[in-house]
């Protein structure tokens, strides 16, 4: 059987293309990660969930064997140190938690573990080689304990984000400093001061620039020519502009990324996240308040990953409902042996994440509940490390609502069940009262702790 052919939307080249690895038959892949000082907001989790559907197309096409993906830890920043000095705790401790929260989110979001996840801090001595070279060959120079990439020197800069080098001073915040060449001209490495971590170096005691830690990483684990590069389109100025400076300037003649990949932004109920609108949230917050972590990928999945993604109440308790049904379908159902030929097809078509729900829809409503066990599964849908939020039992709810509601339509005293009904609603049951009888089911947000005690 002839593997399908791949196509993926190429932020360098602004077109969709067919995948075709540099190495044949083996892949590659690099996803700049988190700087850990914090909790992962909910935009942070989009290109995870992107590169997780990808990882696991290339090894359902190639064998898991032959996909290599590395995500980076950012262990050594500004940011962390702040934080350091203004809780009073150790650097180590901080990152060390952070890392641990993140993979616990992300883990339950149903992302598998990469091949790689490098901390910037164990490649320091590759960072300063690299640095060391770029000098060597006129792309670099160190002023007062800095050491400074020099944009003129490379010609294609602004290739990928499509901008002059005048609009990118214009449009960013270019420090400007008294030791630079030239305004566009960016750190690679930085003196550090007692307070805040270093490395002995050439130039000094100093730590990195943030820009050198993905290309050095990623050569060493990857080597100068890979396939795939991602990251929220935030990230496209400067930081992966200038990773590509400073890598193929490194590396005459070789590509370094082959192929960009790079996802939109989100919104939440139709508005910029913010914390100034109130409407900032972390992937640990949602959890927190029940909202399980397949749903929040269900959401995330069913708008294309190069469009801005809405989320909103109303889709969360949508993909919940959704997946109850799915999950109940396909209880006690062995998978077929491969996806539906129509999802493994939107999937090849640029990670068409949406038209593959689409065709889930479609073989639910068709009662193929093996074809869809297998398809959801190649998305991280349906798993069975996901399972068990939807095994909700309130039976003894329906019976104490049902009862109190039989006494009530005798006395004409509904207090109790305005009680009842006002404490299942605040934990995010569903309640539906009719001629029929009492119906309960749980929501987006049910929360088994607030029901402690109600009957």
């Amino acid at each position: 059987m002839t593997a399908p052919q791949i196509r993926l939307r190429n932020s360098l080249t602004r077109k969709v293309e067919p995948f075709d690895p540099v190495t044949p038959g083996e892949v590659s892949m690099y996803l700049c990660g988190p700087t850990v000082y914090d909790r992962a907001h909910l935009g942070n989790a989009r290109n995870v969930i992107l590169f997780d559907v990808l990882f696991r197309l290339f090894q359902k096409v190639y064998g898991a064997d032959h996909v290599t993906y590395v995500r980076n830890f950012t262990d050594v920043d500004d940011k962390i140190n702040a934080r350091a000095a203004q809780s009073g705790r150790a650097i180590g401790d901080i990152t060390d938690e952070t890392i641990g929260w993140y993979l616990d989110d992300m883990g339950a979001l149903g992302a598998l573990e990469p091949t790689h996840m490098p901390r910037a801090t164990q490649y320091i001595p590759q960072m300063v080689a690299m640095i060391e070279d770029l000098i060597a060959k006129g792309h670099a120079y160190a002023a007062e304990g800095h050491v400074l990439f020099r944009v003129a020197s490379y010609s294609d800069y602004g290739r990928l984000s499509g901008r002059s080098v005048d609009d990118m001073i214009a449009g960013a915040r270019v420090e400007v400093a008294p030791y630079k060449d030239d305004p566009m001209d960016f750190v690679l490495w930085k003196p550090s001061d007692a307070e805040t971590p270093g490395w002995d170096s050439p130039w000094g005691r100093g730590r990195p620039g943030w820009h050198i830690e993905c290309s050095a990483m990623a050569y060493e684990l990857l080597g100068e020519t890979f396939d795939i590069h991602g990251g929220g389109n935030d990230l496209m100025f400067p930081h992966h502009e200038n990773e590509i400076a400073q890598s193929c300037c490194a590396n005459p003649g070789a590509g370094f990324a082959k192929v960009w990949l790079h996802n939109e932004m989100l919104l939440v109920e139709g508005k910029k996240m913010s914390k100034s609108l109130g409407n900032f949230f972390t992937v640990r917050d949602l959890l927190g308040k029940g909202v399980p972590g397949e749903v929040i990928r269900f959401v995330f999945l069913s708008t294309h990953y190069a469009k801005p993604m809405d989320w909103t109440e109303r889709k969360a308790e949508d993909a919940a409902k959704t997946l109850r049904k799915w999950r109940a379908l396909t209880a006690g159902i062995e998978p077929t042996a491969t996806a539906a030929p129509e999802v493994i097809a939107a999937l090849c078509d640029d990670v068409n994440t949406a038209g593959a729900i689409a065709t889930l829809h479609k073989l639910a409503g068709a009662g193929d509940a093996a074809g869809l066990l297998s398809s959801a599964r190649l998305m991280g849908l349906l798993t069975e490390d996901l399972g068990g939020w939807d095994n909700v039992d309130l039976s003894v709810y329906e019976t104490a609502l049902t009862e109190a509601r039989a006494t009530a339509m005798a006395t004409k005293d509904f207090a109790e069940v305005d009680r009842l009904k006002t404490a299942l609603l605040a934990a995010g049951v569903e309640v539906r009262m009719s001629k029929e009888g009492v119906s309960l089911s749980a929501g987006t947000g049910f929360d088994p702790a607030a029901l402690e005690g109600l009957v």
